[in-house]
């Protein structure tokens, strides 16, 4: 029998401006579900997911520019957010409050990432080093240093025993927590890293580049276990579900593919918005021409030199035209203690259905219309 989807709930004006980022968490205290999103408009929002329905619980104001990253700690009680304003805040899910605000310094707070055990958030520095900061104590506590380039994706392992970051010149590196010892440097892909994720038992790494391959690794012997192709543009991210039997990818190409772990074969592809992209790509320069603007008056920072890149362009090629038709990211949020991360196309499950989550983007007279779309598999 073919899967059919269906929409299951739809959340129009969600931004005022363009989604980047969202996570989905559970709290450990009441089992409350709660999404995270943050956009070009310098947002953080929190909503409440229950009964399917989604309700916003908090508008939360702090960043000068555009939110990029959102991750929310494995006890579901608070949320990290970094923005290209360089700052890290950390938010009280409950209270709806700022915590703390950290400054990670220029270009270093491009990706954010909680640790197992909710004491510490990774972030990517343009040097090559992943920075470890203490959520308690609001500070950078130590570094690991890749040697490389701009780190674009980080991943903690679920077991807590490994952090591997992806850089800007398709080199990933895996890293033992414990000891901080580089234990492994993946040369697999020839273009920029955009997403890791590891399999919920620790044991697999599956990495997403813009070279339009996806590549799982066996983590323990930095083994090349396969590489996957299907996808025909840039593969944006990745992500395994919680129960380990598949991942889904989202590409540029505007599909979402969902794969079976065991057999590596693709069993479900689908597409959204396929008509509205001439639209999205004229609203969405928009935004990206004035958000480029801000990031000038901020920081100082030159205009991009490639002429067809629309977007702020940081330190040359770190950060990549984003086009209304790309699928941003597709991110498995666990249904248990574990929270996965969400992006402009994502899944969760939920109750024993898969739930396919989607963030989109349309040309309005007075902006963009953004919204969430929930759908149900039968």
């Amino acid at each position: 029998m073919s899967t059919q989807y269906s929409i299951l709930f739809k959340q129009e004006h969600a931004h005022d401006d363009a989604i980047w980022t969202a996570a989905w968490g559970k709290s450990e205290a009441d089992g409350t579900e709660t999404i995270v999103t943050g956009s070009l408009d310098d947002m953080v929002k929190v909503w409440k997911w229950s009964d399917e329905k989604l309700e916003l619980q908090w508008t939360l104001e702090g960043h000068q520019l555009g939110v990029v990253s959102v991750d929310i700690s494995h006890n579901g009680a608070i949320a990290a957010s970094s923005s290209l304003d360089a700052h890290i805040r950390l938010w009280d899910l409950e209270a709806g409050k700022q915590i703390k605000s950290m400054d990670a310094g220029p270009v270093d707070a491009w990706s954010v990432a909680f640790s197992p055990d909710s004491k510490y958030i990774a972030t990517g520095s343009h040097l090559g080093k992943v920075n470890i900061f203490g959520v308690e104590s609001g500070k950078k506590e130590y570094s690991l240093d890749t040697r490389g380039k701009f780190i674009l994706s980080i991943a903690y392992s679920p077991d807590g025993k490994y952090l591997a970051s992806g850089a800007i010149d398709g080199i990933i590196n895996i890293f033992d927590i414990a000891t901080g010892k580089l234990l492994h440097t993946l040369e697999g892909h020839a273009m920029p890293i955009r997403s890791l994720t590891f399999s919920p038992d620790s044991q697999l790494l599956v990495t997403a580049s813009d070279d339009g391959y996806i590549k799982i690794y066996d983590v323990q012997h930095a083994n090349l276990a396969g590489t996957l192709s299907g996808h025909g543009s840039w593969v944006l991210n990745v992500a395994f579900s919680p129960d380990n039997t598949h991942f889904v990818s989202s590409s540029s190409d505007k599909s979402v593919k969902v794969w079976d772990a065991s057999s590596r074969a693709c069993i479900n592809t689908f597409f959204d918005h396929q008509d509205q992209v001439t639209k999205i790509i004229a609203s969405l320069s928009v935004v990206c021409e004035v958000q480029q603007q801000r990031l000038k008056d901020h920081l100082g920072w030159r205009r991009p030199r490639h002429p067809h890149l629309r977007l702020p362009h940081v330190m040359d090629d770190v950060l990549y035209t984003l086009l209304g038709e790309r699928i941003y990211r597709a991110v498995y949020s666990s249904h248990g203690a574990d929270a996965g991360n969400w992006g402009r196309e994502g899944s969760c499950k939920c109750d024993g259905l898969f739930v396919f989550f989607a963030l989109a983007h349309y040309s309005q007279i007075k902006g963009l219309l953004l919204y969430f779309c929930f759908y149900r598999i039968y």
